[in-house]
């Protein structure tokens, strides 16, 4: 079963290389992403205890981001059906093939129990990425593509220098070397402190930048702008949060050798700064899909404050993983049938949309709302625990800005989304219209972080804290 997380996005891959029709070849997506979901479904009601031996299997975090990305999926595979049916003028075959085989490299990134294959796995999930960028075959898409690829590959490359800086932190301390996640945990008491730290620096930066942290962020603006919404709401919600998910099982090395002070540090000080990059340059920008770039910078900061603040901290940090992935889906979809409309990206020439886009400029709307944090929505409940942990655990200053930089973000984004969507302007300028195809995903998408907002299932609260305690553990 777990090998077939594994398989079938990757034969997925192939199946969609073989499709002659570029009117069909999309609903390969819908049949991988459903079986994916059948699968990790099935695994996790069947769940059982991993061999000692196993190379793959789901740590908590990694049961949690696997949900996520496998309803993310789904929920984009489906849109992508009537979007590259109203672009059908352009041809697919490599577009569906990549998207299906970064679901692969995705699984693969979860699964690990190795450092060096969990870094395998990110940088297949880099390669799969850059062709979705470069889908409109423009010299703007195709800036964005290498900007994407060389920045996040200098980043996978500091992450491999900090996986070196780890296995060497062992021998230094004269234990045998090991990157498996378990051995590293076990042994974490005798690796040499000074490595160590380097280590999780390092690692910290590397795949920060596949995050988004700021200032390793300059890719996202470019790639997320130009690539189709369907990317971007899973980079957004996907490949972001395993990249997360790699700097938590580090940090619970450090955790376990006694460093845990020290990396949460880190941190603190990497998430606030990226709040606060990404509330200045959200203030008057006129595109809007590089709002919801710098809307995603801000994000990855929440996530990286809330694990640094302590025990409730990381719960509602992990919480709100799920949350923003959810909304980045409603976002990112929605923003895109924007631009399909109004072909255009700008609020000089995409206004009053809940006239000329009603169901679109309604969702978007919505979404604004669920982002910023605005009751009863999921990301409020998240952002909420997050900055009770704050003053709770001896963090007020943290706690202090935190609530500044979400006031800030909450005032710069409304102003574009506000323009976006309220007032009269022009009609949409295509054919493109609000179909089912490309409207239930999201109604869908907003319908759970709705639902996450005013309940959190017991399953889901019970994961939440068993991730808590994997996070902090001692050997």
């Amino acid at each position: 079963m777990v090998l077939g997380l594994l398989i079938v996005p990757l034969l997925g891959a192939l199946v969609a290389l073989l499709v002659r029709s570029n009117r069909h070849r999309p609903l390969v997506l819908v049949a991988v992403g459903v079986l994916h979901l059948g699968l990790t479904g099935a695994l996790f009601a069947g769940w059982l205890a991993p061999p000692d031996s196993a190379w793959l299997w789901l740590d908590p975090p990694a049961k949690l981001i696997l949900g996520l990305v496998s309803l993310l999926f789904v929920s984009c595979a489906v849109y992508a059906v009537g979007y590259l049916r109203f672009r059908e003028a352009r041809v697919n075959k490599v577009f569906v093939s990549c998207y299906a085989a970064l679901l692969g490299a995705l699984t693969l990134t979860m699964l690990a129990r190795h450092l060096g294959l969990m870094w395998v796995g990110m940088e297949a999930s880099a390669l799969a990425a850059g062709p979705l960028i470069y889908f409109n075959h423009n010299p703007r898409s195709i800036e964005a593509t290498w900007k994407y690829l060389l920045i996040g590959s200098v980043g996978v490359a500091i992450a491999l220098l900090g996986t070196f800086f780890l296995a060497y932190a062992a021998i230094h301390a004269g234990s045998a070397p090991s990157l498996r996640f378990d051995d590293l945990v076990t042994s974490a008491p005798h690796l040499s402190k000074p490595w160590l730290r380097a280590g999780f620096a390092l690692i910290l930066v590397g795949y920060g930048t596949k995050m988004g942290l700021a200032p390793m962020h300059t890719w996202k603006p470019d790639a997320y702008g130009e690539a189709p919404g369907v990317a971007g709401a899973i980079f957004a919600g996907g490949v972001t949060s395993v990249a997360f998910l790699a700097i938590l099982r580090v940090l619970r090395v450090c955790y376990a050798a006694g460093e845990g002070a020290h990396a949460t540090r880190l941190l603190v000080g990497l998430g606030l700064f990226s709040m606060a990059m990404a509330g200045a340059l959200m203030v008057g920008q006129r595109d809007f899909k590089r709002m919801l770039a710098y809307s995603s910078v801000e994000h990855m900061g929440i996530l990286a404050l809330g694990v640094g603040i302590g025990k409730l901290g990381t719960f509602g940090a992990m919480l709100h993983l799920v949350a923003n992935g959810l909304t980045k889906g409603v976002l990112f979809l929605s923003a895109a049938n924007l631009h399909r409309g109004y072909d255009s990206r700008l609020t000089d020439k995409v206004r009053g949309a809940l006239r000329g886009m009603p169901l679109s400029g309604g969702l978007f709307l919505a979404g604004f709302l669920a982002i910023t944090g605005a009751p009863p929505f999921a990301p409020f409940l998240s952002e909420l625990t997050i900055a009770r942990a704050a003053f709770a655990e001896g963090h007020a200053v943290a706690g202090g800005f935190f609530l500044a930089f979400l006031m800030v973000v909450f005032v710069g984004m409304g102003a574009t989304v506000l323009k976006v969507t309220l007032g009269d302007g022009p009609a949409p300028s295509t054919t493109w219209n609000d179909r089912a195809y490309t409207s239930f995903p999201i109604v869908a998408l907003l319908a759970i972080v709705l639902f996450l907002g005013v309940v959190i299932p017991a399953p889901l609260g019970a994961l939440l804290g068993d991730i808590v305690a994997y996070v902090e553990a001692t050997p």
